[in-house]
């Protein structure tokens, strides 16, 4: 991979052209010296420093390596691998372009024109293969604690998503696996978020498969259990499609104070449920008279299956349209609110998730899993959680009156991330020069101001 020229270097660069201008000839050079195109690594630095997220995530690992020789601490080696999936930088093979970028080592605390540089690829990759199967479980932990300690006080209640994505592989890496109904080979990574805030709670990478019911039960109860070490007295919902309304999910939330709203797959014995054949007829009957395009209705029922050990609460969503007849169910540990209410506000809602998983996996491109190992695919999925932490903390400090205030990661990336700027180091001072032109330097300024440590 090509070499970037280190600031301040005394080769000369070689010179190309573009095309005149008021008869006066355009020529350029990388030359400039000491820029940066990534002037905003400096507020995801402060944000990061803020969260002590890599330091946490470092204390996590053990470090076997003789201190003495040490060049690059472990929670540094993290930080700069974050900061620049941040940036836009996902693969590990960018850090090698980026040693001497001077915006990424002031975001280090190094000096700009001495020193070392930032840790290099093959130092990055090592430690994306050194954690074990444990230390990645403490990691896994740690995150959980990030999200918990993210809020001010513990809240009264929280919502939680939980859903998978395609994760599609291109290799035999451990635990990838054929998928019919995406028609890859992928893992299903799991994704846990706090919809209503945009937080994440925590990401697990799995088998290309559906998981089990005992498998989906068992996350879950990890989950919770980790939760309840910091909020005791928190009451948790969770929510999900289908996938996760399994008998053994639902036992173990009925049995664990948590409450649940979960898609259920049609089957026989609930088209045929009197209640809400009664419904759907009444609603295609009504629809047809008044010549409506689309008419909805709800309807709730007890129903148990087979494998169920007692009969829950289902509410329907019945649609009749000119096109025919559907209808959707949710099983619900909630005994209060309508059916309209469950269906339309608390279940619907959970569409918000997939939204935020397109931003973790497209936008922070946490779908490059292609290590081999499965515990280096993992610690990937954990430092693009990391970043997508730093970019969530730079969103809440924007003014909630901007733009930018409900901007996709992508954009924000754009504006407030992708600035140009010289660093000036003088003997007693380094000066961060920003382009004067820069469209969003009000909000540029007023987050650098929110991270700005309390008087000591």
């Amino acid at each position: 991979m090509p070499q970037a020229t280190p600031a301040g270097s005394e080769v000369s660069a070689p010179r190309f052209s573009f095309p005149a201008i008021g008869r006066k000839k355009v020529s350029a050079a990388f030359d400039g010296g000491r820029l940066t195109s990534d002037g905003g690594v400096l507020l995801l630095a402060r944000a990061e420093r803020e969260m002590r997220i890599c330091a946490r995530l470092a204390s996590c690992i053990a470090d076997p390596r003789e201190p003495s020789r040490v060049i690059h601490a472990l929670d540094d080696i993290l930080r700069a691998r974050v900061l620049a999936i941040c940036c836009g930088y996902e693969d590990a093979d960018d850090l090698d372009s980026l040693r001497d970028d001077p915006g990424f080592r002031l975001a280090l605390g190094k000096l700009p024109g001495s020193g070392s540089g930032l840790a290099s690829q093959p130092t990055m990759s090592r430690w994306e293969n050194a954690p074990t199967t444990r230390e990645l479980a403490r990691m896994m932990a740690a995150m959980i604690g990030i999200y918990c300690t993210s809020y001010p006080a513990p809240p009264a209640a929280v919502t939680l998503d939980i859903d998978d994505t395609c994760d599609v592989v291109h290799g035999y890496q451990q635990l990838s696996f054929w998928n019919g109904h995406h028609g890859e080979r992928c893992f299903l990574p799991i994704h846990v978020y706090d919809t209503a805030t945009g937080r994440p709670v925590a990401m697990l990478l799995c088998t290309g498969k559906t998981p089990s019911g005992a498998e989906a039960a068992g996350h879950i109860r990890r989950l919770v259990r980790h939760i309840r070490r910091h909020w005791p007295e928190t009451h948790i919902t969770v929510r999900g499609d289908g996938h996760y309304g399994r008998p053994e999910v639902m036992a173990f939330c009925e049995a664990h104070r948590v409450d649940y709203v979960f898609g259920l797959p049609t089957n026989a014995a609930l088209r045929a449920d009197p209640i809400i054949v009664a419904v759907a007829d009444a609603c295609a009957v009504r629809r047809a008279k008044a010549q409506y395009p689309v008419l909805r209705n709800y309807a709730e029922t007890r129903y148990g299956a087979k494998s169920w050990k007692c009969q829950r609460r289902v509410v329907a969503r019945i649609e009749a349209s000119t096109l025919g007849m559907d209808i959707r169910y949710v099983v619900t540990s909630l005994t209060d609110g309508s059916a309209e209410h469950i269906y339309d506000t608390l279940y619907c809602a959970r569409g918000q998730a997939e939204n935020l998983i397109k931003r973790h996996k497209s936008q922070l491109a946490s779908d490059r899993t292609s290590c081999r190992s499965a515990n280096a695919n993992q610690m990937r999925l954990i430092l693009h959680t990391a970043a997508y932490w730093l970019m969530w903390r730079i969103q809440q400090a924007i003014p909630k009156t901007t733009a930018l205030a409900v901007a996709e990661f992508a954009t924000l990336r754009l504006r407030l991330l992708k600035v140009a700027a010289r660093v000036i180091e003088t003997a007693t001072r380094i000066r961060v020069a920003f382009a004067s032109a820069c469209p969003e330097a009000s909000t540029f300024q007023t987050v650098a101001a929110a991270f700005r440590p309390a008087p000591t």
